[in-house]
């Protein structure tokens, strides 16, 4: 049986004829009516580097939460964040967590780390063989590290870190990458940088593959969490025990003691971290902005810690160590994403630190407002109030 080819046009296929002309064809071939979908604003010429088959676009509810006040190294002020989800109550939720961390005094961020990875593997005759091409490597790193900066800009070779198993050396090359989220910069600085050592390495190669999937691009890792891929943030804040009564109905204590029986649950389940529903806040700003939304199973691993103060207070922080963010490149350019950045004075150039510390203070403020209606059994009410989309 011959299959029927979506259409496309060899001259220019990113025009509002090639678009309709394909949903014609969905049309015609199966049973939808693809009315909303052809409703959009922008010129389709934009969208080279972004998608193939354009044929229109599907529609998202987006929400401002906030404001969120920050107190970052390059995050200050309040913020409007952008949320795009279906799920309903989440926006309150999160609006709820920054009117109470905004009450006190706002939330700290500090970016910690920053690097970028791909991950070449190289194959020997015997472990020997690595050995020796891992010394070599230690001592040709600013040779390899010219080669892999001649093809980008901005992008910085920081260092290669190194891994045994059986006859092969895996390798994590880190780079800084400046306000893009960097996985194809890496990956053609490490492609040059692989060409330079195959060209040069005096002793046999059996081979090599340019991904030996140790940067577990788009997929959550142990070795990301502890050594860092995107941006790794910590916010962190105190709360007073008064407030805590008066806006969340619940104490430091009970907090606490909740948080430490649902670790328990968690490492009883496998759970990869420690976090009570960070993917919803990531992915809700992920999507509002252009960020590439399969970052997500990287970027919503948090680590979260709490303590009740010598003062009584409660003190709170979640560290994201896999932040993947952009400020420029990809999809932030796109008409509607460039919108919810500019909302927060984090489009361009020299912003991607600041769009970073302003997401895991929402990362805190979801975590807070959903830890605390668990508490104090609000959860089920809010969401039966604002989460049932009735007919």
């Amino acid at each position: 049986m011959t299959s029927i080819k979506i259409p496309r046009q060899a001259d220019n296929d990113y025009t509002r004829e090639a678009a309709a002309e394909r949903r014609r064809f969905i049309e015609n071939n199966t049973p939808a009516i693809l009315h909303h979908t052809s409703q959009f604003s922008f010129d389709p010429n934009i969208l080279p580097g972004n998608i193939e088959n354009f044929s229109g676009v599907v529609q998202m509810p987006m929400g401002f939460a906030g404001p969120l006040l920050i107190n970052g190294e390059h995050a200050q002020g309040d913020f409007y964040v952008p949320m795009a989800t279906t799920e309903g109550t989440l926006v309150a939720s999160y609006n709820r967590g920054m009117g109470l961390t905004r009450a006190a005094g706002g939330i700290t961020t500090t970016v910690v780390d920053d690097a970028m990875q791909r991950s070449p593997v190289f194959v020997f005759a015997s472990a020997r063989g690595a050995k020796h091409f891992d010394e070599w490597m230690r001592e040709n790193f600013t040779a390899i590290k010219a080669a892999a900066e001649t093809t980008t800009n901005t992008g910085k070779l920081r260092n290669i870190e190194h891994y045994f198993a059986s006859r092969m050396l895996y390798l994590r090359f880190n780079y800084s990458t400046g306000d893009a989220a960097g996985q194809n910069m890496t990956g053609k600085a490490t492609y040059i940088a692989c060409q330079w050592i195959i060209n040069n390495y005096p002793k046999k190669i059996v081979n090599y593959y340019l991904s030996g999937n140790m940067d577990t691009d788009k997929k959550h890792s142990q070795l990301n969490t502890l050594h860092s891929r995107g941006k790794r943030v910590i916010a962190e804040i105190t709360l007073p025990r008064a407030l805590l009564q008066e806006k969340l109905r619940t104490t430091p204590e009970s907090l606490y003691q909740a948080r430490k029986t649902s670790q328990l649950g968690g490492l009883m389940a496998g759970a990869v971290h420690n976090g009570v529903h960070p993917a919803n806040g990531v992915a809700a700003v992920f999507i509002a902005t252009g960020q590439d939304e399969a970052n997500v199973a990287e970027s919503h691993a948090s680590l979260v810690f709490s303590e009740v103060t010598p003062e009584g207070d409660y003190y709170y922080s979640v560290t994201m160590p896999s932040l993947i963010v952009a400020t420029y490149g990809g999809g932030t350019g796109l008409p509607t994403q460039r919108e919810c950045l500019e909302a927060m004075d984090c489009y361009g150039t020299g912003k991607a630190r600041k769009l970073a510390e302003i997401i895991a203070a929402t990362v805190l403020c979801g975590e807070i407002s959903l830890g605390a209606a668990v508490v104090s059994e609000e959860w089920v009410s809010s969401h039966d109030e604002l989460g049932r989309n009735r007919p």
